[in-house]
């Protein structure tokens, strides 16, 4: 169906739904209650460029639930990238000891450059403020397992929507199965141009606003993200930017909606709203794992 994860685009409904009925077979798995060596002997190649938390450990979970195991870096300081070495080269190699290649890293096409450089398959971390493919997918998963579908949501992306690669990917994944999406953010971090041309030349009326009070009444999730600190060129714009959104209890308690979060949060959600039935975030988290065993399994078992 697949051989590798760069874009969503790549991406059709049915193959996204593909991907969401195998992640559900591997939600026992996922959870330790049940055992699988199907990767058994297989082995996945990390390379990690940024910071990870998340991301790298669901991949290594995954990856060990399955029976295999994992070999690569989280820490550019620690390798011969440091000595000069290129990232062609570092794939390269890296694939020599690999089934798959996971690549996280802070450039924009890094991951498609790779895939263009080694004969394994390739699964994009997240590359600059590009795309996260594979967040998108566990987003997904989330929503429909909470909701039974998703192609009637109405889902306001709420935060850093220039820089926020995840909300990217959501919107295009979003669109593709008809979900009525609202785009609030500040003027300065609204969501790229490229985006919602692409989204209005596919017939999706786009809703963009700055008050999340003009949309939070008619939404069934609040996907909330971070300001991106570290893709900001001015702190001082980051600084005045900072805490332009803060959801808290008496804004959802009483609402019929689910919040979402890619995470990490700075100060965007209070942690007030940990303890409501509302807050899907960590859960979320957790359906990482099983999302990310579902790709494994499809890129590396044949």
């Amino acid at each position: 169906m697949f051989e590798n994860v760069i874009s969503i685009k790549d991406f059709s409904r049915k193959d996204i739904e593909v991907i969401l009925r195998e992640a559900e077979k591997m939600e026992p798995i996922a959870a330790g209650m049940e055992s699988s060596d199907i990767l058994s002997g297989k082995m996945l190649g990390m390379m990690f460029y940024e910071p990870s938390t998340r991301t790298r450990l669901s991949f290594e979970t995954a990856m060990k639930r399955l029976g295999g195991d994992v070999v690569g870096f989280a820490d550019t300081g620690a390798i011969s990238a440091a000595k000069g070495e290129s990232l062609a080269d570092t794939a390269r190699m890296l694939a020599g000891y690999s089934d798959a290649i996971v690549i996280r890293h802070n450039l924009e096409g890094a991951a498609r450059y790779v895939y263009d450089t080694v004969d394994v398959p390739v699964i994009n971390a997240g590359d600059g403020s590009g795309q996260h493919p594979t967040q998108t997918l566990l987003d997904l998963y989330t929503m429909n397992r909470f909701f039974g579908s998703i192609s009637d949501l109405r889902v306001a992306l709420v935060g850093d929507l220039k820089y926020g690669r995840t909300v990217h990917s959501l919107a295009y994944a979003l669109a593709a199965f008809g979900a009525a999406m609202s785009f609030v953010s500040p003027p300065e971090l609204r969501m790229p141009d490229d985006i919602i041309h692409d989204l209005q030349g596919g017939g999706l009326e786009v809703n963009e606003t700055e008050k999340l009070e003009d949309v939070i009444d008619d939404v069934d999730v609040l996907y909330v993200t971070r300001i991106q600190r570290e893709r900001f060129p001015d702190p001082e714009e980051y600084s005045r930017i900072r805490g332009a959104y803060r959801i808290d209890k008496p804004m959802v308690e009483e609402r019929d909606l689910i919040v979402m979060h890619p995470l990490p949060r700075v100060d965007e959600i209070s942690p007030d709203v940990d303890s409501l039935p509302q807050a899907m975030y960590f859960r979320q988290a957790f359906y990482s794992v099983p999302v990310r065993m579902a790709l494994l399994k499809m890129l590396i078992k044949n």
